[in-house]
Protein backbone atom coordinates (compact mmCIF):
# COMPACT_ATOMS: atom_id res chain seq x y z
CA UNK A 1 0.00 0.00 0.00
CA UNK A 2 1.42 3.36 -1.05
CA UNK A 3 1.70 5.70 1.95
CA UNK A 4 1.27 8.79 -0.22
CA UNK A 5 1.54 9.73 -3.88
CA UNK A 6 2.15 13.38 -3.02
CA UNK A 7 5.94 13.53 -3.44
CA UNK A 8 6.99 17.15 -3.21
CA UNK A 9 10.21 17.94 -5.09
CA UNK A 10 10.24 14.56 -6.83
CA UNK A 11 11.13 16.14 -10.15
CA UNK A 12 14.28 17.71 -8.74
CA UNK A 13 15.74 14.44 -7.48
CA UNK A 14 18.28 12.31 -9.32
CA UNK A 15 17.10 9.01 -10.82
CA UNK A 16 18.58 7.02 -7.93
CA UNK A 17 17.03 9.39 -5.39
CA UNK A 18 13.64 9.01 -7.07
CA UNK A 19 13.92 5.24 -6.88
CA UNK A 20 14.80 5.44 -3.20
CA UNK A 21 11.82 7.72 -2.60
CA UNK A 22 9.47 5.36 -4.43
CA UNK A 23 10.77 2.39 -2.46
CA UNK A 24 10.26 4.29 0.79
CA UNK A 25 6.61 5.25 0.19
CA UNK A 26 5.56 2.05 -1.63
CA UNK A 27 7.15 -0.52 0.66
CA UNK A 28 8.83 -2.18 -2.31
CA UNK A 29 12.44 -3.25 -2.18
CA UNK A 30 14.61 -0.80 -4.12
CA UNK A 31 15.98 -3.71 -6.17
CA UNK A 32 12.58 -3.91 -7.95
CA UNK A 33 13.59 -0.85 -9.94
CA UNK A 34 16.77 -2.51 -11.22
CA UNK A 35 14.56 -3.97 -13.97
CA UNK A 36 14.21 -0.46 -15.33
CA UNK A 37 17.95 -0.10 -16.00
CA UNK A 38 18.95 0.32 -19.63
CA UNK A 39 16.15 -1.23 -21.69
CA UNK A 40 14.77 -3.43 -18.91
CA UNK A 41 14.98 -6.35 -21.31
CA UNK A 42 17.89 -8.44 -22.52
CA UNK A 43 18.36 -9.24 -26.19
CA UNK A 44 18.10 -12.93 -25.29
CA UNK A 45 14.71 -12.38 -23.67
CA UNK A 46 13.57 -10.29 -26.64
CA UNK A 47 14.49 -13.15 -28.96
CA UNK A 48 11.96 -15.33 -27.12
CA UNK A 49 9.22 -12.70 -27.27
CA UNK A 50 9.11 -11.90 -31.01
CA UNK A 51 10.40 -13.33 -34.26
CA UNK A 52 13.51 -12.08 -36.10
CA UNK A 53 14.66 -10.11 -33.05
CA UNK A 54 17.80 -8.02 -33.53
CA UNK A 55 17.74 -5.92 -30.36
CA UNK A 56 15.60 -3.82 -28.05
CA UNK A 57 14.53 -0.18 -28.08
CA UNK A 58 14.28 1.83 -24.90
CA UNK A 59 11.36 4.10 -23.99
CA UNK A 60 11.58 6.44 -20.99
CA UNK A 61 9.59 5.27 -17.96
CA UNK A 62 8.43 7.97 -15.55
CA UNK A 63 6.21 7.90 -12.49
CA UNK A 64 3.17 10.16 -12.19
CA UNK A 65 2.56 11.35 -8.64
CA UNK A 66 -0.37 12.86 -6.72
CA UNK A 67 -2.96 10.28 -7.81
CA UNK A 68 -5.78 9.29 -5.49
CA UNK A 69 -8.09 6.65 -6.98
CA UNK A 70 -11.12 5.53 -4.96
CA UNK A 71 -9.51 6.90 -1.82
CA UNK A 72 -6.19 5.08 -2.36
CA UNK A 73 -2.98 6.90 -3.19
CA UNK A 74 -1.34 5.40 -6.27
CA UNK A 75 2.02 5.85 -7.99
CA UNK A 76 1.61 5.45 -11.73
CA UNK A 77 4.34 4.13 -14.07
CA UNK A 78 4.14 5.68 -17.56
CA UNK A 79 6.21 4.68 -20.60
CA UNK A 80 6.32 7.45 -23.19
CA UNK A 81 8.77 9.34 -25.37
CA UNK A 82 6.73 12.56 -25.26
CA UNK A 83 7.78 15.34 -22.88
CA UNK A 84 5.14 16.93 -20.63
CA UNK A 85 2.91 13.83 -20.47
CA UNK A 86 4.02 12.63 -17.02
CA UNK A 87 4.19 16.17 -15.64
CA UNK A 88 0.73 17.01 -16.97
CA UNK A 89 -0.85 13.90 -15.48
CA UNK A 90 0.77 14.59 -12.12
CA UNK A 91 -0.40 18.20 -12.12
CA UNK A 92 -4.00 17.29 -12.99
CA UNK A 93 -3.96 14.61 -10.28
CA UNK A 94 -2.82 17.27 -7.80
CA UNK A 95 -5.78 19.46 -8.76
CA UNK A 96 -8.21 16.53 -8.55
CA UNK A 97 -6.95 15.64 -5.04
CA UNK A 98 -8.48 18.84 -3.66
CA UNK A 99 -11.99 17.39 -3.92
CA UNK A 100 -11.24 13.70 -3.46
CA UNK A 101 -9.29 12.58 -6.53
CA UNK A 102 -10.62 10.10 -9.06
CA UNK A 103 -13.58 7.80 -8.59
CA UNK A 104 -13.83 4.75 -10.84
CA UNK A 105 -16.12 1.83 -11.63
CA UNK A 106 -16.07 -1.02 -14.12
CA UNK A 107 -18.03 -3.78 -15.78
CA UNK A 108 -16.71 -7.33 -15.65
CA UNK A 109 -13.59 -8.36 -17.60
CA UNK A 110 -15.59 -9.55 -20.60
CA UNK A 111 -14.20 -10.01 -24.11
CA UNK A 112 -15.92 -11.20 -27.27
CA UNK A 113 -14.86 -13.36 -30.20
CA UNK A 114 -16.62 -13.39 -33.57
CA UNK A 115 -17.27 -16.38 -35.82
CA UNK A 116 -18.27 -15.42 -39.35
CA UNK A 117 -20.28 -17.95 -41.37
CA UNK A 118 -20.62 -17.51 -45.14
CA UNK A 119 -22.60 -19.21 -47.94
CA UNK A 120 -25.74 -19.43 -45.80
CA UNK A 121 -28.97 -19.87 -47.78
CA UNK A 122 -31.35 -18.71 -45.03
CA UNK A 123 -29.48 -16.34 -42.66
CA UNK A 124 -32.40 -15.50 -40.36
CA UNK A 125 -33.34 -19.14 -39.86
CA UNK A 126 -29.64 -19.99 -39.49
CA UNK A 127 -29.37 -17.49 -36.66
CA UNK A 128 -32.10 -19.33 -34.77
CA UNK A 129 -30.54 -22.74 -35.47
CA UNK A 130 -27.26 -21.56 -33.94
CA UNK A 131 -29.09 -20.26 -30.87
CA UNK A 132 -30.83 -23.63 -30.54
CA UNK A 133 -27.37 -25.20 -30.28
CA UNK A 134 -26.25 -22.60 -27.72
CA UNK A 135 -25.76 -24.95 -24.75
CA UNK A 136 -23.68 -27.38 -26.81
CA UNK A 137 -21.52 -24.59 -28.25
CA UNK A 138 -20.95 -22.92 -24.88
CA UNK A 139 -19.89 -26.24 -23.35
CA UNK A 140 -17.51 -26.89 -26.24
CA UNK A 141 -15.95 -23.43 -25.85
CA UNK A 142 -15.47 -23.84 -22.10
CA UNK A 143 -13.73 -27.18 -22.63
CA UNK A 144 -10.90 -25.28 -24.33
CA UNK A 145 -9.87 -23.50 -21.12
CA UNK A 146 -10.81 -25.47 -17.99
CA UNK A 147 -8.43 -23.39 -15.88
CA UNK A 148 -10.30 -20.19 -16.80
CA UNK A 149 -13.59 -21.82 -15.82
CA UNK A 150 -12.02 -23.07 -12.59
CA UNK A 151 -11.11 -19.52 -11.49
CA UNK A 152 -14.61 -18.20 -12.20
CA UNK A 153 -14.35 -17.19 -15.84
CA UNK A 154 -15.61 -18.75 -19.04
CA UNK A 155 -18.37 -18.20 -21.58
CA UNK A 156 -21.21 -16.02 -20.33
CA UNK A 157 -23.31 -15.86 -23.47
CA UNK A 158 -23.55 -16.66 -27.17
CA UNK A 159 -25.24 -14.09 -29.37
CA UNK A 160 -25.89 -14.23 -33.11
CA UNK A 161 -26.36 -11.43 -35.65
CA UNK A 162 -26.90 -11.19 -39.37
CA UNK A 163 -24.64 -8.67 -41.08
CA UNK A 164 -25.24 -7.54 -44.66
CA UNK A 165 -22.10 -6.44 -46.52
CA UNK A 166 -22.31 -5.59 -50.21
CA UNK A 167 -24.52 -8.35 -51.68
CA UNK A 168 -23.80 -10.92 -48.96
CA UNK A 169 -25.55 -11.59 -45.67
CA UNK A 170 -23.31 -13.23 -43.09
CA UNK A 171 -24.23 -15.02 -39.91
CA UNK A 172 -21.93 -13.66 -37.18
CA UNK A 173 -21.86 -15.27 -33.76
CA UNK A 174 -20.29 -13.68 -30.67
CA UNK A 175 -18.82 -15.69 -27.82
CA UNK A 176 -19.07 -13.50 -24.73
CA UNK A 177 -16.33 -14.60 -22.32
CA UNK A 178 -15.31 -13.56 -18.82
CA UNK A 179 -11.51 -13.70 -19.09
CA UNK A 180 -10.77 -12.79 -15.45
CA UNK A 181 -7.28 -11.25 -15.07
CA UNK A 182 -6.16 -11.92 -18.64
CA UNK A 183 -6.37 -9.52 -21.55
CA UNK A 184 -8.15 -12.48 -23.11
CA UNK A 185 -7.22 -12.51 -26.79
CA UNK A 186 -5.65 -15.96 -26.77
CA UNK A 187 -8.44 -17.49 -24.70
CA UNK A 188 -11.32 -16.22 -26.83
CA UNK A 189 -9.53 -16.91 -30.12
CA UNK A 190 -8.93 -20.52 -29.09
CA UNK A 191 -12.58 -20.91 -28.15
CA UNK A 192 -13.77 -19.37 -31.43
CA UNK A 193 -11.63 -21.70 -33.50
CA UNK A 194 -12.87 -24.73 -31.56
CA UNK A 195 -16.59 -24.01 -31.95
CA UNK A 196 -16.48 -22.66 -35.52
CA UNK A 197 -16.98 -26.00 -37.38
CA UNK A 198 -20.00 -27.04 -35.28
CA UNK A 199 -21.46 -23.54 -35.37
CA UNK A 200 -21.13 -23.35 -39.14
CA UNK A 201 -22.75 -26.76 -39.44
CA UNK A 202 -25.75 -25.55 -37.46
CA UNK A 203 -25.95 -22.42 -39.62
CA UNK A 204 -25.67 -24.37 -42.86
CA UNK A 205 -22.59 -22.54 -44.13
CA UNK A 206 -18.82 -22.48 -43.73
CA UNK A 207 -16.70 -20.55 -41.21
CA UNK A 208 -14.21 -17.89 -42.26
CA UNK A 209 -13.18 -15.44 -39.53
CA UNK A 210 -12.75 -16.78 -35.98
CA UNK A 211 -11.19 -14.03 -33.91
CA UNK A 212 -11.76 -11.57 -31.09
CA UNK A 213 -13.18 -8.12 -31.62
CA UNK A 214 -11.20 -5.20 -30.23
CA UNK A 215 -14.45 -3.27 -29.86
CA UNK A 216 -14.47 -4.24 -26.19
CA UNK A 217 -17.74 -2.50 -25.37
CA UNK A 218 -18.62 -5.06 -22.68
CA UNK A 219 -15.36 -4.37 -20.81
CA UNK A 220 -15.75 -0.75 -19.80
CA UNK A 221 -14.19 1.34 -17.07
CA UNK A 222 -15.30 4.78 -15.98
CA UNK A 223 -13.57 7.58 -14.11
CA UNK A 224 -14.77 10.92 -12.80
CA UNK A 225 -13.21 13.81 -10.93
CA UNK A 226 -14.67 16.97 -9.40
CA UNK A 227 -12.36 19.92 -10.00
CA UNK A 228 -12.34 22.98 -7.78
CA UNK A 229 -12.67 26.13 -9.88
CA UNK A 230 -10.00 28.05 -7.99
CA UNK A 231 -7.56 25.12 -8.16
CA UNK A 232 -8.07 25.10 -11.93
CA UNK A 233 -7.06 28.77 -12.12
CA UNK A 234 -10.32 30.62 -11.75
CA UNK A 235 -13.74 31.07 -13.30
CA UNK A 236 -12.46 32.11 -16.74
CA UNK A 237 -10.37 28.93 -17.07
CA UNK A 238 -13.24 26.74 -15.90
CA UNK A 239 -15.66 28.34 -18.37
CA UNK A 240 -13.28 27.96 -21.29
CA UNK A 241 -12.60 24.32 -20.40
CA UNK A 242 -16.30 23.68 -20.92
CA UNK A 243 -16.14 25.49 -24.28
CA UNK A 244 -13.13 23.39 -25.31
CA UNK A 245 -14.94 20.16 -24.45
CA UNK A 246 -18.09 21.20 -26.30
CA UNK A 247 -16.16 21.73 -29.52
CA UNK A 248 -14.62 18.27 -29.17
CA UNK A 249 -18.08 16.80 -28.62
CA UNK A 250 -19.44 18.48 -31.77
CA UNK A 251 -16.48 18.48 -34.18
CA UNK A 252 -14.54 15.35 -35.20
CA UNK A 253 -11.52 17.46 -36.19
CA UNK A 254 -11.20 18.65 -32.60
CA UNK A 255 -12.30 15.30 -31.15
CA UNK A 256 -9.40 13.46 -32.79
CA UNK A 257 -6.84 15.65 -31.00
CA UNK A 258 -8.86 15.77 -27.78
CA UNK A 259 -8.96 11.96 -27.67
CA UNK A 260 -5.29 11.69 -28.62
CA UNK A 261 -4.54 13.64 -25.46
CA UNK A 262 -6.49 11.09 -23.44
CA UNK A 263 -4.53 8.29 -25.07
CA UNK A 264 -1.24 9.99 -24.17
CA UNK A 265 -1.96 8.92 -20.62
CA UNK A 266 -3.78 5.68 -21.36
CA UNK A 267 -1.17 4.23 -23.72
CA UNK A 268 1.72 5.21 -21.44
CA UNK A 269 0.32 3.14 -18.56
CA UNK A 270 -0.71 0.29 -20.85
CA UNK A 271 2.78 0.12 -22.36
CA UNK A 272 4.56 0.40 -19.01
CA UNK A 273 2.60 -2.58 -17.66
CA UNK A 274 3.32 -4.76 -20.71
CA UNK A 275 -0.17 -4.64 -22.18
CA UNK A 276 -1.34 -4.28 -25.78
CA UNK A 277 -1.44 -0.58 -26.65
CA UNK A 278 -2.91 -1.20 -30.11
CA UNK A 279 -5.85 -3.19 -28.71
CA UNK A 280 -6.66 -0.50 -26.16
CA UNK A 281 -6.32 2.30 -28.71
CA UNK A 282 -8.53 0.50 -31.26
CA UNK A 283 -11.20 -0.10 -28.63
CA UNK A 284 -11.08 3.49 -27.41
CA UNK A 285 -11.41 5.10 -30.83
CA UNK A 286 -14.24 2.76 -31.84
CA UNK A 287 -15.97 3.71 -28.57
CA UNK A 288 -15.72 7.37 -29.59
CA UNK A 289 -18.25 6.77 -32.39
CA UNK A 290 -21.73 7.59 -31.11
CA UNK A 291 -25.07 6.01 -31.98
CA UNK A 292 -25.43 8.34 -34.97
CA UNK A 293 -22.07 7.25 -36.37
CA UNK A 294 -20.23 10.49 -35.44
CA UNK A 295 -16.72 10.44 -34.04
CA UNK A 296 -16.89 12.49 -30.84
CA UNK A 297 -15.21 13.18 -27.50
CA UNK A 298 -14.56 10.22 -25.22
CA UNK A 299 -14.76 12.46 -22.15
CA UNK A 300 -17.24 15.03 -20.90
CA UNK A 301 -16.88 18.26 -18.90
CA UNK A 302 -19.82 19.79 -17.00
CA UNK A 303 -20.52 22.14 -14.08
CA UNK A 304 -22.14 20.80 -10.93
CA UNK A 305 -24.53 22.70 -8.64
CA UNK A 306 -21.59 24.09 -6.65
CA UNK A 307 -19.96 25.50 -9.77
CA UNK A 308 -17.15 22.93 -9.88
CA UNK A 309 -16.06 21.36 -13.15
CA UNK A 310 -16.89 17.64 -13.28
CA UNK A 311 -14.82 15.59 -15.74
CA UNK A 312 -15.84 12.07 -16.74
CA UNK A 313 -14.44 9.39 -19.03
CA UNK A 314 -15.60 5.95 -20.15
CA UNK A 315 -13.25 3.58 -22.00
CA UNK A 316 -12.96 -0.04 -23.04
CA UNK A 317 -9.89 -1.34 -21.19
CA UNK A 318 -8.83 -4.80 -22.39
CA UNK A 319 -5.78 -5.10 -20.15
CA UNK A 320 -4.49 -8.01 -18.11
CA UNK A 321 -2.08 -9.10 -15.42
CA UNK A 322 -1.47 -12.64 -16.65
CA UNK A 323 0.08 -13.76 -19.90
CA UNK A 324 1.93 -11.82 -22.56
CA UNK A 325 4.65 -9.28 -21.84
CA UNK A 326 3.16 -8.51 -18.44
CA UNK A 327 4.60 -11.78 -17.18
CA UNK A 328 7.73 -12.01 -19.36
CA UNK A 329 9.08 -8.45 -19.34
CA UNK A 330 10.96 -7.60 -16.11
CA UNK A 331 10.27 -3.86 -16.44
CA UNK A 332 6.54 -4.53 -16.86
CA UNK A 333 6.57 -6.65 -13.71
CA UNK A 334 8.23 -3.81 -11.80
CA UNK A 335 5.68 -1.33 -13.13
CA UNK A 336 2.74 -3.52 -12.08
CA UNK A 337 4.26 -3.97 -8.63
CA UNK A 338 4.54 -0.20 -8.23
CA UNK A 339 0.85 0.35 -9.00
CA UNK A 340 -0.21 -2.10 -6.29
CA UNK A 341 -3.25 -3.20 -8.32
CA UNK A 342 -4.68 -6.59 -7.38
CA UNK A 343 -6.51 -7.54 -10.57
CA UNK A 344 -7.03 -6.61 -14.22
CA UNK A 345 -10.17 -4.61 -13.46
CA UNK A 346 -8.29 -2.39 -11.01
CA UNK A 347 -5.56 -1.86 -13.61
CA UNK A 348 -8.19 -0.85 -16.17
CA UNK A 349 -9.65 1.64 -13.71
CA UNK A 350 -6.21 3.14 -13.08
CA UNK A 351 -5.59 3.42 -16.82
CA UNK A 352 -8.86 5.31 -17.25
CA UNK A 353 -8.14 7.64 -14.34
CA UNK A 354 -4.77 8.53 -15.87
CA UNK A 355 -6.41 9.11 -19.27
CA UNK A 356 -8.85 11.50 -17.63
CA UNK A 357 -6.05 13.29 -15.77
CA UNK A 358 -4.16 13.76 -19.02
CA UNK A 359 -7.29 15.14 -20.65
CA UNK A 360 -7.94 17.55 -17.78
CA UNK A 361 -4.39 18.86 -18.01
CA UNK A 362 -4.57 19.38 -21.78
CA UNK A 363 -7.98 21.07 -21.75
CA UNK A 364 -6.91 23.31 -18.87
CA UNK A 365 -3.74 24.34 -20.71
CA UNK A 366 -5.69 25.06 -23.89
CA UNK A 367 -8.19 27.14 -21.95
CA UNK A 368 -5.38 29.15 -20.37
CA UNK A 369 -1.85 29.83 -21.55
CA UNK A 370 -2.03 27.46 -24.51
CA UNK A 371 -0.46 24.05 -24.90
CA UNK A 372 2.91 25.15 -26.24
CA UNK A 373 4.35 27.00 -23.25
CA UNK A 374 4.58 24.05 -20.89
CA UNK A 375 5.09 21.45 -23.60
CA UNK A 376 7.90 23.29 -25.35
CA UNK A 377 9.64 24.14 -22.08
CA UNK A 378 9.94 20.43 -21.39
CA UNK A 379 10.75 19.68 -25.02
CA UNK A 380 13.69 22.08 -24.69
CA UNK A 381 15.53 19.40 -22.72
CA UNK A 382 15.38 17.08 -25.71
CA UNK A 383 16.64 19.86 -27.94
CA UNK A 384 19.53 20.61 -25.58
CA UNK A 385 20.60 16.97 -25.42
CA UNK A 386 20.32 16.63 -29.21
CA UNK A 387 22.64 19.65 -29.49
CA UNK A 388 25.24 17.80 -27.43
CA UNK A 389 24.66 19.19 -23.92
CA UNK A 390 25.35 16.93 -20.96
CA UNK A 391 25.28 17.15 -17.19
CA UNK A 392 24.48 20.61 -15.83
CA UNK A 393 24.88 22.03 -19.35
CA UNK A 394 21.38 20.76 -20.13
CA UNK A 395 19.64 22.96 -17.55
CA UNK A 396 21.76 25.99 -18.49
CA UNK A 397 20.94 25.64 -22.20
CA UNK A 398 17.26 25.05 -21.44
CA UNK A 399 17.08 28.19 -19.30
CA UNK A 400 18.31 30.32 -22.20
CA UNK A 401 16.04 28.67 -24.78
CA UNK A 402 12.96 29.14 -22.60
CA UNK A 403 13.83 32.73 -21.76
CA UNK A 404 14.28 33.55 -25.44
CA UNK A 405 11.28 31.41 -26.47
CA UNK A 406 13.56 29.90 -29.11
CA UNK A 407 13.18 26.14 -28.73
CA UNK A 408 15.34 25.29 -31.75
CA UNK A 409 18.35 23.07 -32.20
CA UNK A 410 20.41 25.72 -34.02
CA UNK A 411 19.93 28.09 -31.08
CA UNK A 412 20.73 25.31 -28.58
CA UNK A 413 23.98 24.58 -30.43
CA UNK A 414 24.91 28.27 -30.36
CA UNK A 415 24.16 28.61 -26.65
CA UNK A 416 26.14 25.47 -25.85
CA UNK A 417 29.07 26.74 -27.88
CA UNK A 418 29.01 30.00 -25.94
CA UNK A 419 28.89 28.17 -22.61
CA UNK A 420 31.84 26.00 -23.51
CA UNK A 421 33.73 28.93 -24.97
CA UNK A 422 33.59 30.70 -21.62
Amino acid sequence: MVQTSRLSGFRSLSVQERRASLASVSGLDASVFDALDQHGLSVAAADHMIENAVGVMGVPVGVATNFTVNGRDVLVPMATEEPSVVAAASNAARIARVLGGFHTSATGPVMQAQIQVVDVADPEAARLRVLEARAELVALANEQDPRLVEVGGGVRDLTVRTVTAFEETYVVAHLVVDVRDAMGANAVNTMAEAVAPRLAEAAGGRPVLRILTNKADLRLTRARAVLDTEALGGEAIATDMIHAYRLAAADPYRAATHNKGIMNGVSAVVLATGNDTRAVEAGAHSHAVDAQGRYTSLSAFERDTDGNVVATLELPTPVGLVGGATRTHPAAQAAVALTGVADATALGELVTAVGLAQNIAAVRALAGEGIQRGHMSLHARNIAVAAGASGDEVDRVVAVLVQEKAIRQDRAEAVLSQLRGR
